[in-house]
This record gives structure tokens, C-alpha cells and sequence, in this order.
């Protein structure tokens, strides 16, 4: 298949800190595959979600818009239909759409914008997961087995729903080779690992050297020496009343980059079919995720702050035609949009209803050196009020409604252990972020909206489980069918008609 625009595969994954990755640096992880594509593309080095949790980090992605703009305040949070997505976007620009694995829709609407789901999401479609600023520890937050638990598994239902992700993913690949719809495709793959619990099988354990596993750099950092919302953050999961032992940390760790492993083979497998079917010479690539993993570092563990190992992300961007590099301007999932739309030889400014919050980055990729001011937001239960970071240049701030504000230099402070917001030299930058804070959100409105809509949505999780309850979930069409004989059909024509790229003179004598 050729086509004047390229195909887009954008493949995700859930929970996956950039620094466990090789394309990254890491010596110890074990991701050829990803390694690969950060050979033939770009490796954004500086890339964040813009908000540190599952549903609004993707939302907020697909539409290209902060999650405070379009109400993607919580995991719990409606996403409205009337919001546009990048879906919809590449259907006006003459794409097929297509979406295979998790992407945590919240809400009636279960495609928005893509034209067939091949799979059901692995989480839930209504409003249990609403966030609560009232509550300390809300009832769906981790508990203790996520180290009592974490090490070798024979099967856990991740496993099992990441390997249907693969199948079909591989499968819709194989059909999009074949089939006649002149249309490139735009297919997003979305995987849930390597997502808590920390567990792989036995074969991904193995790749690892248990000794050889890298401990937190940090370690657990007293409650006094914190900052107030990392306090409530490990209340909030219950690790304040638990605390892992070494033992535990480096078998969760260990597992942790197993499930590496495991994710990098289901990618392998795409890249497999896209060069098996000839789809990888005219197929721009992306790689991304949701947002990291804190992995033990302060003592804090999963998502849900501004630190480095839960808010930056592996981004890696691969386009026919653009030479590999490594770019370190700091960028966000908001661009993402944009960047889809420049793909397709579009400008945004023509297609886009209203402004994205992001920057087409395929000037970067083509050797642009510029700075970049990226934003990040936390909304969700254990704020208590808005949560919102600023990262530019060497710096990263973060501002508060009701905690101390926060200033980091990474360059001299890579692991965020010094804050130097209160210090005499940087008190007309902090001047200067929180200036733009205000500029740029009405806090206080905003922290209404949210405690309304929080209020809003416990309410109807308490109503709509009463009497008759209807679920959103989406419910794939069984797509197996469809290769089966029936009715009238021809044996021949179904056995012979939709063969790809049939090789019948090997083994013939010359």
C-alpha cells in the first residue's frame, strides 16, 4: 500500500517511567524493539504528560487540550463527546481510524471519533473512579499487595488482555495490507503494561539478574522532609502505613522491567507485520505513554505528582523521511495533535476548531533548536486544590492552591531534592511562574467546577447503582466471524481471494 500522506501507528502503553527504558539510557533494561524505533526516529529526552494519571493524561492527549479545559479532572471523569480528538481530526483528513486496547473512555461514548474499536477497556466506563478531595484514602487506591504480590506470575489479566491487544493489533494490520479501502490508516495500539502490579511471568523474570537490579535513587524520604501534597499522596495509597522492604522494592522493580520486556515484545510484533506486509517504508510511528511511575523514589510509588519518574514520559516519533535524532526541548502529549495533523501534510491552523494547547513538533525533528514552555496539571483526589506545573528550560515549578510553592533546578538538582522557591535569587522567577499561574487559570473558579463536578458525579455512581443498572462499557463486535465460511459463499473465493502476498515459486526446480 502506498499513499500520498503517510499511515500512522501510534502505539501506548500505561505507567512507563522514561528512565527504565534503553533507548533512555538505562543499561539494564532489556527493549530492543523500542531501542530500535528511537534508532530510526526521534527521542524526545524532555517529554511530560500533562496530567500524571490514566483517563485525563489520554483525554487531555487526544484532544490536544489540558485536562482543565474539557473537565478531565479525575479517572472518574466524563470524556464529552462534543470534544473533538484526534480521531476525528483524521477522519476529516481522510483517514481510516481504528483503536485497539485500553484507552479508559469514561462516558456513553466509547469511540470518540474512531470509526471501529477492536477490543473492550480493561477499566471501568462510569463514574466509580471519581475523585473525592474529602476523602484520605479513597476505597479503589493500592493496598499492601502491590509488594506482598509483586515477583512471578504464571497469568494475571493484564497478561491475558495485552496478548489480545497484540493479536488484534496484528491482525487489523494484516487486513489494512490487504483490503481495498485507498484510505492510510491512523490506528492507535494501546497496551495496559507495565501498569501495576508488578508482576511477568517466569520467561520475563529470567531476563533479569535479580542482584543486578537497580534500587531508587532517593530511597524513602521522612514525612518531615517532604513536601505537604507527597504526605497526602501516600496516604492517599496507603503508604504512610506501609512501607516496602528492600527485599520488596527490588522484586517489584525487577518485575517491573520483566513487564518491560513483555511490552517490548508485543511491540516487536507490530514492527514485524508493518515490514512483513511492506507497511513500514510510507508508516510514521509514534511511541508514548500515559504518564511514569514514582518506582520507590521519596518512597512513593505509581503516579499522581510533578516528580521526574511519574510526570516525564518516553515520547518517540518516527516519520518516513526525517532523519533519527535526539531532541532536548521540553515538549508534552498536547503536541501530539498537532504533530498528527502535520503528518498528514496538513496545517493545523486549517483544520482545528480551536487553538491546542500544544506545538507540532516536526520542526524539532527537523533540527530546530528553540525552548519551549510545557504545562502539567493535577486535579484528581489528594489535590485539595488545582496542582499545576510549569517546566521551562532548566526549571520546573510547581504551584499550589494550598501547599508551599516548589522550584527545582534539574540541571544542578536532577533527583528534586532542593527546593529553592524560597531563596533570595529566584524570588522574581517564582514571581514570574506564578504570575503566569494566574494568567493562564482562574484557580478559584476552577477549584469550584471541580468540587462541583466532583460532587455531581458521586451522586449519580450512588443513583445509577439503584434499581436497573446500564453500563457503558463497550462490547466489541466478534470480529472472528468474520473470517468464517457462511451462507452461500464459495470455498475457493473465501480460501483463495484474500491471500496476502503469496510466494508460490519457493521450492519449485529451476
Amino acid at each position: 500500500m502506498t499513499t500520498a500522506q503517510p499511515n500512522i501507528l501510534f502505539i501506548q502503553c500505561d505507567q512507563l517511567t522514561a528512565r527504565f527504558l534503553g533507548a533512555y539510557g538505562n543499561p539494564l533494561a532489556k527493549t530492543p524493539f523500542i531501542d530500535q524505533l528511537g534508532k530510526q526516529g526521534t527521542v524526545f529526552e524532555s517529554a511530560y504528560t500533562n496530567f500524571p494519571l490514566c483517563a485525563p493524561s489520554r483525554f487531555s492527549m487526544l484532544s490536544g487540550m489540558l485536562a482543565s479545559r474539557i473537565g478531565a479532572y479525575d479517572n472518574g471523569a466524563e470524556f464529552p463527546s462534543s470534544i473533538p480528538t484526534m480521531a476525528h481530526y483524521m477522519r476529516s483528513l481522510g483517514y481510516q481510524t481504528s483503536l485497539i486496547g485500553k484507552m479508559h473512555f469514561v462516558g456513553s461514548d466509547q469511540l470518540h471519533g474512531f470509526e471501529e474499536r477492536l477490543t473492550t477497556d480493561i477499566y471501568p466506563a462510569d463514574f466509580n473512579w471519581t475523585g473525592d478531595w474529602t476523602e484520605v484514602t479513597p476505597k479503589f487506591s493500592n493496598d499492601p499487595r502491590t509488594f506482598s504480590q509483586a515477583g512471578v506470575c504464571a497469568r494475571n489479566v493484564q497478561l491475558d488482555y495485552d496478548e489480545e491487544v497484540s493479536h488484534r493489533a496484528c491482525r487489523k494490520l494484516y487486513d489494512l495490507a490487504r483490503k481495498e479501502d485507498p484510505r492510510p490508516f491512523f490506528s492507535l495500539v494501546s497496551f495496559t503494561h507495565p501498569h501495576d502490579p508488578y508482576q511477568c511471568t517466569q520467561e520475563y523474570w529470567d531476563r533479569y539478574d535479580h542482584s543486578e537490579i537497580d534500587m531508587p535513587i532517593t530511597g524513602r524520604i521522612a514525612d518531615d522532609e517532604l513536601d505537604p501534597y507527597s504526605i497526602r499522596l501516600r496516604k492517599l495509597s496507603g503508604l504512610d502505613r506501609y512501607a516496602a522492604t528492600d527485599s520488596e522494592i527490588r522484586r517489584a522493580r525487577h518485575a517491573y522491567y520483566g513487564s518491560i520486556s513483555f511490552l517490548d515484545d508485543q511491540i516487536g510484533k507490530l514492527l514485524s507485520v508493518l515490514k512483513t506486509t511492506g507497511l513500514d517504508t510510507n508508516t510514521a510511528i509514534v511511541f508514548t505513554t500515559d504518564h511514569g511511575d514514582n518506582m520507590g523514589e521519596r518512597g512513593l510509588w505509581y503516579k499522581k505528582n510533578f516528580y521526574e519518574d511519574s510526570c516525564r514520559v518516553p515520547l518517540i516519533v518516527s516519520v518516513p523521511g526525517i532523519p533519527p535524532s535526539r531532541q532536548l526541548t521540553s515538549v508534552s502529549l498536547v503536541d501530539l495533535l498537532p504533530t498528527l495533523v502535520a503528518i498528514t501534510k496538513t496545517e493545523a491552523e486549517k483544520v482545528l476548531v480551536e487553538k491546542s494547547d500544544g506545538k507540532n513538533l516536526l520542526p524539532l525533528m527537523s533540527g530546530r533548536e528553540e525552548q519551549r514552555t510545557v504545562f502539567s496539571e493535577i486535579l484528581a483526589e489528594g489535590a485539595s486544590s488545582p496542582l499545576i506545573m510549569i517546566r521551562k528550560g532548566n526549571l520546573k515549578y510547581i504551584y499550589s492552591g494550598c501547599d508551599p510553592e516548589l522550584l527545582y533546578n534539574l540541571q544542578d538538582d536532577p533527583y528534586e531534592l532542593n527546593n529553592v522557591a524560597q531563596t533570595l535569587e529566584n524570588s522574581s522567577v517564582v514571581e514570574a511562574f506564578r504570575a503566569q499561574i494566574h494568567t493562564r487559570w482562574d484557580i478559584n473558579n476552577l477549584t469550584k467546577d471541580i468540587l462541583l463536578s466532583q460532587k455531581r458525579r458521586l451522586f449519580l455512581r450512588e443513583t445509577l447503582s439503584i434499581g436497573t443498572r446500564i453500563e457503558w462499557d463497550y462490547e466489541p463486535h466478534d470480529q472472528a466471524a468474520e473470517r468464517c465460511l457462511r451462507g452461500g459463499g464459495v470455498y475457493n473465493n473465501w480460501a483463495y481471494d484474500d491471500v496476502l502476498d503469496l510466494d508460490n515459486t519457493i521450492g519449485l526446480d529451476e
